[in-house]
């Protein structure tokens, strides 16, 4: 698989994995206007006046599911000049963290309190399940060790990033590292799609479905955008249960080392595999509980502007959208194999089924 088709695989993770730094702003130039450009343009869709863009007085689509639809039509039916991609990859690499964290100004912890356990317990359960599920599946369709224990990693914890951390500690070969990076990415991608269609479909509440988009969907963009086109309240908890999920990378990797076993006997840095942008997350929830969430002010001819921090994340989202849309290759994350999309797409069913299962019975 070629370098190209590689980072647009790892862009769907986006804040785990660097991308090139671009030299100069002439070259990240053209990847940002072109993402602007989409997420405008997503904006207009989004307030549209007639359904399904406008149903009894709600947007049910968000303005990022819009920005990602429009940048892949464009990617995959169009030819999209190669300019454009250092720009995206900036987008990537640097919105994405910082749209997370002004989703923590959404949140309310003392809302949180009466379903932590319980999430915390649904989110464990179903890790272990999908993580098993893929690795027995994968086997028993003929994929190697390796990859089936990639795209488990990368099903039950947080996409791209699990399977990149994963892959040392069991000495995976680079083709099984870009095969299940292909599988998971795809599959995480279409859930982002489907789960909040579903969700309507189960009756869902904002906090059921906020706890579910967390616990199944794979990687942290997806999360996020897959919740803020459920509701506010869905997305911000979305956002915090999918974080409790990251976090528990680092544990889920020393389970994963004594059971697989590993020939060289390296330690594991547990605080390399917490990503700093949860911590901004978490200040900004608790400024929020408190009362205390600091707003972006400006003065103009009428007095004083006030922008919310939640409405500047859904901006931020819809840009990050646009430029993910822009890099991914669809036809490229397909020919990643089928035994392996067969595999983890049994380990992502087993995950949103087993999650939706207990959410609908201990929450």
């Amino acid at each position: 698989m070629s370098e190209d088709a590689l980072l647009s695989l790892g862009s769907m993770e986006g804040v785990e994995i660097p991308a090139p730094k671009a030299k100069t702003s002439k070259q990240i130039l053209p990847g940002y206007v072109a993402a602007a450009l989409v997420g405008a343009i997503a904006y207009g869709i989004h307030y549209l006046p007639f359904p399904p863009f406008l149903v009894e007085g709600r947007r049910p689509v968000s303005a990022s599911i819009i920005a990602i639809l429009v940048a892949l039509a464009a990617r995959n039916l169009l030819t999209v000049p190669a300019k454009l991609m250092p720009g995206c990859k900036d987008i990537v690499k640097r919105v994405i963290p910082a749209a997370i964290v002004l989703t923590g100004a959404g949140l309310d912890l003392t809302r949180v309190t009466s379903i932590g356990a319980g999430a915390f317990g649904v989110v464990v359960a179903s890790m272990a399940a999908a993580a098993a599920a893929a690795v027995w599946i994968g086997r028993a369709l003929g994929l190697s060790r390796a990859a089936s224990l990639l795209i488990g990693s990368g099903t039950a914890v947080c996409g791209t990033s699990a399977i990149v951390a994963t892959a040392p500690l069991i000495e995976a070969e680079d083709d099984d590292l870009t095969l299940s990076i292909g599988t998971v990415s795809l599959l995480g991608l279409l859930l982002m799609f489907l789960l909040p269609v579903t969700g309507g479909l189960l009756n869902m509440s904002q906090q059921q479905f906020g706890v579910w988009a967390g616990t199944s969907i794979h990687a942290v963009p997806q999360v996020v955008a897959a919740g803020s086109t459920y509701g506010a309240d869905a997305g911000s908890l979305a956002t915090l249960v999918k974080l409790a999920r990251v976090a528990l990378l680092a544990p889920f990797l020393l389970i994963l080392v004594s059971l697989a076993g590993r020939r060289d006997g390296s330690s594991i840095n547990a605080r390399k595999l917490i990503p700093s942008f949860i911590w901004g997350f978490f200040l900004l929830a608790v400024l929020h509980t408190l009362r205390l969430t600091p707003s972006l002010l400006w003065e103009n001819g009428s007095g004083v502007f006030k922008l919310p921090f939640s409405e500047v994340a859904n901006w931020l989202l819809t840009l990050a959208m646009a430029a993910i849309g822009l890099e991914v290759n669809v036809r490229l994350l397909i020919q990643s194999g089928g035994r392996a999309i067969a595999a983890g797409g049994v380990a992502t069913l087993v995950l949103c089924a087993l999650s939706w299962w207990l959410i609908r019975f201990f929450l």
